[in-house]
């Protein structure tokens, strides 16, 4: 599975100084930060294609965007920054504990699967409640639907697949997993940083990991998972209006 398998654990990071970006936008502005470095502790050494994939329409007064599973967080983050009170959601918070009663939110029921535990949710939720437990358990996966504001969000109540290396005669990914509704330009101007201006946009990314640095000292293979850090280089490709272009850059977290 997508998630994380390792032991949940609070960090602070740039959404608790009131920034919200997405981790690819992160790594082309250079801010390694441990967001970046959680996202990408499920990646092995390899090259791995069609990732972080996000497409764009522009719309009358708004824009209709569909993403892989990898925006899911941020997504749900970002359309619920501004929001105040209760509103209805439905879908799913998926992570390696059972945070039901701590999260204190309207769990319809709590399944569980190979030690990973998936907490229905349908009914009204504080929107700064799910901002706290996000903050709280920031490797969980976040899949849920709503309408916030000026966005409607639309991502599927489950776990997403593994991330594997490249391999011939498979089937090629599609950005799917999340469909968004919004008039809310500053996520438009996160997922699609480097383009001022658009009517149809498609992006895929290469992730190459070259290097995996293990922290010194370390033996218990657990922490030395969650603490190694991915070397290599991010290949963003983007078609915009037909128009093609290819862009590098490096990371390490």
């Amino acid at each position: 599975m997508y998630i994380n398998l390792v032991r949940e654990r609070k960090f602070i990071n740039n959404y608790n100084l009131g920034e919200v970006m997405s981790v690819i936008n992160k790594i082309f502005s250079k801010k390694f930060d441990e967001e970046v470095h959680s996202d990408f502790v499920k990646f092995s050494k390899g090259e791995f294609n069609d990732r972080y994939l996000v497409e764009g329409k522009k719309q009358k007064d708004r824009w209709s965007i569909k993403t892989s599973a990898e925006f899911a967080n941020f997504l749900v983050r970002k359309c619920l920054q501004n929001v105040k009170g209760k509103i209805p959601m439905t879908g799913a918070i998926i992570c390696t504990m059972d945070i039901s009663k701590d999260a204190d939110l309207p769990v319809e029921k709590v399944k569980q699967f190979m030690g990973v535990k998936q907490l229905v949710i349908n009914g009204e939720v504080e929107a700064d409640k799910i901002i706290r437990i996000m903050d709280k358990y920031p490797r969980a996966f976040f899949a849920l639907t709503f309408s916030a504001g000026n966005s409607d969000l639309k991502i599927k109540a489950k776990a997403p697949k593994s991330a594997k290396p490249a391999s011939g005669g498979e089937k090629e990914p599609k950005a799917e997993f999340c469909s968004l509704k919004t008039g809310d330009k500053s996520i438009i101007d996160d997922l699609f940083f480097d383009i001022k201006d658009f009517k149809e946009i498609a992006i895929k990314h290469v992730i190459k990991i070259t290097d995996i640095i293990l922290p010194k000292g370390e033996t218990d293979p657990a922490k030395v998972r969650e603490l190694a850090k991915r070397k290599g280089v991010v290949i963003r490709k983007i078609t915009a209006d037909s128009r093609q272009s290819v862009k590098e850059a490096p990371f390490e977290a």
